[in-house]
């Protein structure tokens, strides 16, 4: 019997549906959700257990204000590596990991091996920051810093595809 395909179910037309109404307000009822896509409630709710047992849907979170509860300087920080060892790159991740004002942190492509994007109250915590963490991240050669003086657009909605995810590029979810 062949394996069964977690995902099938959950990004047709209503699942994508779903995941923009849920992008958009996720503290909307099931009922809500479902009115707008047009399903019934319990078919709406098994789409979206559906999607988290997937992995699809990985949490729900707040939008914050980050200025409003002191954080406000947002730097973009590049990094390089000397060596990309695995156990440096271990090291490294685990580091980053570790660092509540490192909020993000992207492997890249280009001039940067790394893209993290860091929250901090102020210069001055940037800069002890910078001297207490990032400078002693493992394996980290040069690091460039870009303060943020807008924010033009930060959101998590995202550019769906209007049809269904087609089975070739699909991955298939752990079961």
């Amino acid at each position: 019997m062949p394996e069964k395909n977690l995902l099938e179910p959950v990004l047709d037309k209503y699942g994508l549906a779903i995941l923009a109404e849920l992008l958009r307000d996720a503290r909307q009822t099931i009922q809500q959700i479902a009115d707008k896509v047009g399903l019934s409630a319990s078919p709406c709710w098994k789409r979206i257990k559906d999607m988290e047992a997937a992995g699809v849907i990985r949490g729900y979170t707040a939008i914050v204000d980050t200025e409003k509860i002191g954080l406000g300087l947002r730097v973009i920080v590049e990094a390089n590596m000397a060596q990309h060892s695995e156990l440096t790159v271990r090291q490294f991740e685990r580091a980053v990991a570790a660092a509540a004002p490192i909020v993000q942190c992207h492997a890249t492509t280009g001039e940067s091996d790394y893209v993290m994007n860091v929250l901090v109250p102020d210069i001055k915590s940037y800069e002890q920051l910078l001297h207490d963490t990032m400078f002693r991240l493992p394996g980290i050669t040069h690091v460039r810093s870009a303060i943020v003086l807008k924010e033009i657009k930060s959101e998590m909605r995202l550019a769906l595809p209007e049809q269904p995810v087609p089975r070739s590029t699909r991955r298939r979810a752990r079961a």
